[in-house]
């Protein structure tokens, strides 16, 4: 009556074995480690035998010193050493090189061959650094506004239609013309084909305002918000940081929290940066130098400074900017040595640069440098975050023939050649982001929480196992074996999964556990029930298993539900908190009914006579 076949016995086995094996990663926690990046080139062997033997001269205790992925890591064995190790490395191997703090897995290589890898640890526990960024909006819809400016241009182009001028604002476009039929044609062109314009008609002045619609701004605000993401988890990609959490919060802001690293300083500059190129025309028929002495700048242009601070008058239609860049590599001129980025652009850039290098051969271009600058001042006795554009032209060269796709930019020194080659790869931000908030956890914080989430999960198990054995007594201990297994299934799904465990997953593991029992309450209360009705105790322990289960599928079903409601919905810890309920009732489920099932039949279903049970 009460025998599972073989191989269900053999499903359990195999569950419980590859849990074990996933879960085992986490008993040999993270080692307290320095990550050293290069800028300009690839690390080689012999910067790891300078690190490792610079620190053993200086007394600092080190386990190995390894190259992971072009990132150096040095791996110590005491956690108060590592600043001091930092400061070591950094002015051995100079400012060329990236130097923060980390943490880095100690988990045997035999278990990295199959996957195995510990969970991650949230900022809460192993301590780190969280950003709050405030994505700048108005930027994006300008910028989306300038764009149409020259798709505008272009259209009236092909149809031979000359305007008066054409102008950026806001979130619209300005544009007036010399006749009405001018104005007739022009609106038609850009209902045709142009509809996310509404068109704003001024027959006196021989105007249109060109507006883009509330659902496109939406759009155009949504598409920043996620390009932004990407580029931000790119350039942390970049640095080499281990397990990043980037997302959105609420419709303009992302969090950005960087466990185990402790040197805000290079996070914030590689984060906050919104270094780009901009390649634009050259004006050659006024005088640079007469528009800087008298300030009368031609509408067609802009007046811009070279670093040797020579005036350079510049046109205000792009020739091509940086979100078309595709791929960048910094390296060095092989004629004078001097450095230089090699620029790749996508299809559409590639296009716009071929067109315009084919029509001005012989005639100059110039590339602009464009920073966005963070910059603090104080306000009514506050101080208040806000930044400046910083625009320079690194070079102006003639075109000496055609090009499209790939050619080369000169004239930044080395670090800013680096910098800008890991800003194009890792993409560039659709729109500027400030931070609004910043705060470091320190890794001893970290350290304590980890021990005081362990101690209320320790405890909560005890008293759960002492209170089950107690009363369910043979039972009881069936259920305390299931309970443990479900802890590690739990601990193996969550290293499997690569989920962030927080506070407030510890606090959804310690409410499964309880969750656990109450399914084997259950079950055992109704073989009490059984038993008291006179019925063998054979058929009420299947009775009890059969009619307890569904009940306990409700119950844990319901749970379930709300589980991923608050993983949808919320965010930070009430996701970290949704992640473990949810596992932990999947796990539960397994080990509370098919688990102490198997062992109940394997102590009793064999048995021909049974006169009573423990429970």
């Amino acid at each position: 009556m009460n025998r599972y076949p073989l191989w269900k016995y053999l499903l359990i086995i195999a569950v419980l074995a590859i849990g074990a094996l996933y879960s085992v990663p986490n008993l040999y926690g993270k080692d307290p480690a320095v990550q050293v990046t290069v800028r300009r080139a690839d690390m080689d062997t012999g910067t790891l035998d300078t690190v490792r033997s610079v620190l053993e001269q200086e007394g600092v205790g080190v386990k190995a010193v390894d190259l992971v992925e072009g990132t150096l890591i040095a791996r110590l064995t005491e956690r108060a050493d590592q600043e001091r190790a930092a400061d070591i490395i950094q002015q051995r191997l100079g400012d060329q090189y990236t130097v923060a703090l980390n943490l880095a897995s100690a988990t045997p290589e035999w278990l990295r061959a199959v996957g195995a890898e510990p969970m991650v640890l949230g900022l809460d526990l192993q301590g780190g650094v969280h950003f709050l960024m405030q994505v700048d909006m108005n930027t994006a819809r300008r910028q989306q506004a300038e764009r149409y400016v020259d798709d505008v241009r272009n259209l009236l182009r092909e149809d031979r239609i000359r305007p008066r001028s054409v102008s950026p604002g806001s979130a619209m476009v300005n544009a007036a013309f010399r006749t009405v039929e001018d104005l007739d044609a022009a609106i038609d062109i850009v209902r045709t084909n142009l509809p996310e314009l509404e068109v704003d008609r001024d027959e006196d002045n021989l105007t249109a305002r060109l507006t883009i619609t509330e659902q496109k701004l939406t759009e155009i605000a949504e598409t920043a918000l996620q390009q932004n993401i990407t580029a931000l988890r790119n350039r942390v990609n970049q640095l080499g940081v281990a397990e990043p959490i980037i997302q959105q919060q609420g419709s303009d802001r992302i969090v950005v929290q960087l466990p185990g690293v402790q040197d805000t300083a290079e996070a914030k500059r590689i984060l906050g940066s919104t270094a780009t190129l901009e390649y634009r025309a050259v004006d050659t028929e006024n005088s640079a130098q007469q528009a800087a002495a008298t300030g009368a700048v031609p509408g067609c242009c802009r007046l811009y400074t070279q670093r040797d601070g020579t005036p350079v008058l510049l046109k205000k239609t792009l020739i091509v900017s940086g979100d078309q860049v595709v791929d960048a590599r910094a390296g060095f001129d092989q004629q004078n040595g001097q450095p230089q980025v090699s620029v790749t652009l996508n299809n559409v850039g590639a296009k716009r640069m071929l067109d315009f290098t084919r029509d001005n051969v012989n005639k100059p271009m110039a590339v602009v440098y464009v920073e966005r600058i963070p910059v603090s001042r104080e306000v009514n006795g506050e101080m208040v975050r806000t930044h400046r554009i910083s625009e320079d032209v690194i070079s102006v060269a003639n075109i000496n023939e055609p090009f499209g796709k790939r050619f080369r930019t000169t004239g930044l020194d080395p670090e800013e050649a680096s910098e800008l080659a890991l800003f194009i790869r890792a993409g560039a931000l659709a729109a500027p982001v400030d931070i609004v908030e910043e705060r470091t956890v320190g890794p001893s914080l970290g350290q304590d929480n980890i021990e005081k989430g362990f101690k209320s999960v320790a405890i909560g198990f005890a008293l759960v196992l002492v209170f089950m054995a107690v009363y369910y007594r043979v039972f009881g201990l069936i259920a305390n074996l299931a309970l443990a297994a479900n802890v590690v299934l739990i601990t193996a799904l969550l290293s499997l999964l690569g989920a962030t465990l927080t506070l407030p997953g510890i606090a959804g593991i310690v409410l499964t556990v309880g969750m656990a029992v109450d399914a084997n309450v259950l079950i055992f209360e109704r073989i009490r029930e059984e038993l008291a009705n006179g019925n063998t105790p054979q058929a009420s322990i299947r009775a009890g298993y059969e009619k307890a289960f569904s009940t306990i599928a409700d119950a844990n079903v319901t749970t379930l539900i709300a589980a991923i409601v608050l993983f949808s919905f919320g965010t930070g810890p009430i996701k970290g908190f949704a992640v473990t309920l949810s596992l932990g009732i999947i796990t539960s489920l397994f080990t509370a009914i098919m688990g102490t099932r198997a062992i109940v039949n394997l102590v009793y279903g064999r048995r021909q006579r049974v006169k009573a049970l423990a429970i």
